[in-house]
């Protein structure tokens, strides 16, 4: 379910509310990331945490404005998955600032060959950047936003107990993590109607 003015805390209570929140939040994105390869990590989002999203730009932003409230949900809405999906924040991360320009450079493309199997089916690849091109003529960027549509049968699969696997099919960086953990499966079967 979508986020509306009336589930966010003004600045005022979010001010008091900040630290608890922010640590049930933190807490609660443990089960919600998946490292994939050294370089990759996948933050699977959801109503709670783009939440956080919000509430920390509103405060940093000192919003309070209708219109302006009404912007951000607008932009962050959509990380919400929908009940048959899962959306993600994929950092690719290179800390030393020349391998990084350099990798970047190799993984154009990296984004669309992230992947997602449930035992039995075959794989999911992502459908990426839908707000907006993250990629140029040079490289790709350090962050993408991607979503991963599942049929109903993978649901169901998921839900009887059945395997799940991620990873990333590209030339430069190919890397998997099967099975993905308890933790985060169960996690994620939380999205899913």
């Amino acid at each position: 379910m979508k986020l509306a003015a009336a589930d966010l805390l003004s600045l005022e209570q979010y001010a008091r509310e900040r630290s608890a929140f922010r640590d049930r939040v933190l807490e609660h994105k443990r089960a919600r990331q998946l490292t994939v390869g050294p370089n990759a990590t996948w933050s699977f989002e959801d109503r709670l945490t783009v939440q956080y999203q919000i509430q920390e730009m509103l405060r940093i932003e000192r919003v309070f404005e209708p219109a302006g409230i009404a912007e951000e949900l607008a932009a962050y809405n959509p990380l919400i998955p929908d009940g048959s999906n899962w959306k993600v924040t994929l950092l690719i991360e290179f800390p030393e600032p020349e391998q990084r320009r350099v990798q970047l450079a190799l993984l154009k493309g990296v984004e669309t060959r992230c992947w997602v199997a449930v035992a039995g089916h075959g794989r999911v690849f992502a459908i990426a950047d839908e707000d907006l091109p993250r990629e140029n003529a040079e490289k790709t960027s350090a962050v993408h936003f991607l979503r991963f549509e599942l049929e109903p049968a993978m649901i169901a699969a998921l839900r009887a107990g059945a395997a799940l696997a991620a990873g990333v099919d590209h030339e430069h960086y190919r890397h998997a993590v099967d099975p993905v953990p308890q933790a985060v499966r169960t996690a994620l079967l939380l999205d899913l109607d």
